[in-house]
């Protein structure tokens, strides 16, 4: 699969013609392998921080007698946006489908949830399922293209990955407890244990810049979750959706979510990886992840 697509390999392009006259080693070369992290990042959340931006801003420039809702508004951006991407060639069109699997499956989701009280969308608008505002779907479509963009940016490859089909029933398993934990025991500490069993031997190889580095891929797992859940307290905050405390007045949503969005995560990271199959790192290029690991121990 293509690292980059012709837009991004004209960015880094030009990003090489500069930074390659800045020193490899020592804490300026460390410097540089850090912007460059930090642009990558941000680069992966395109489509998830456009949305954040437009639920901030409507929350507080939205009029209250628009002729369009903001919830609508907020769709139809949304796939603007997406479309936008693909016609500029910022993302693939596999990224695309993936996008568009998280939606469906975001959705499904969000009827449930909504449905038993989880959580509420207060605000009227007409593009909606049920309870469900559809703009709602973006928001489990944002981490699906974060996954996706950030595996192909990064070009990650893995060491120790378990097989394909185990991690498939994990996924399958978690997606199922989301609805079944309503009517049944909530089993999601046996998950925890599943996970951490499946993927503690499990480590991200991923290039930066000239360095390629590495990370246990759980500890990658509970920091995109920690991510997420800063999200859902913007989110929550601009009432884009609000939980049942949240009603009278804006509360931090609970820690406790945050093992939520770690399951999450493995589903989002699951049905990624059936798109953008996991490559193992080659043996030449260990050698040189491990050396690099010493270096800056």
């Amino acid at each position: 699969m293509t690292r980059f697509t012709s837009v991004e390999a004209a960015i880094d392009a030009a990003a090489h013609r500069v930074l390659d006259r800045l020193p490899a080693g020592g804490l300026s070369g460390d410097a540089v392998e850090f912007l460059v992290f930090g642009l990558k990042q941000g680069w992966a959340c395109l489509f998830g921080g456009a949305m954040l931006f437009l639920i901030l801003a409507t929350r507080f420039l939205w009029p209250e007698q628009a002729f369009l809702a903001r919830y609508d508004f907020l769709f139809l951006a949304a796939l603007a946006i997406q479309l936008a991407m693909l016609a500029f060639r910022l993302e693939t069109g596999a990224e695309a489908k993936v996008i568009l699997v998280f939606h469906v499956v975001g959705t499904v989701m969000e009827l449930f949830k909504t449905s038993a009280g989880s959580w509420i969308y207060p605000e009227a608008n007409f593009f909606r399922v049920g309870e469900v505002p559809l703009f709602s779907g973006f928001m489990y479509a944002a981490v699906g293209s974060y996954l996706a963009r950030i595996s192909r940016i990064f070009d990650m490859r893995y060491s120790n990955y378990p097989p394909l089909w185990a991690t498939v029933v994990l996924c399958m398993a978690i997606y199922v407890n989301f609805f079944a934990h309503h009517f049944t025991l909530d089993l999601r500490y046996g998950l925890f244990a599943a996970s951490i069993a499946l993927y503690w031997r499990t480590f991200v190889h991923y290039r930066v810049f000239r360095f390629r580095l590495r990370m246990p891929l759980l500890l990658g797992f509970v920091l995109v979750a920690l991510f997420i859940w800063f999200a859902e307290n913007i989110g929550t905050w601009s009432r884009a959706w609000v939980y049942p405390g949240q009603h009278a007045a804006w509360t931090p949503v609970s820690i406790g979510k945050l093992g939520s969005w770690y399951l999450l995560m493995i589903i989002s990271f699951v049905l990624v990886t059936l798109v953008r199959r996991p490559q193992p790192l080659e043996a030449a290029e260990e050698t040189k992840v491990v050396a690099r690991a010493d270096k800056t121990a």
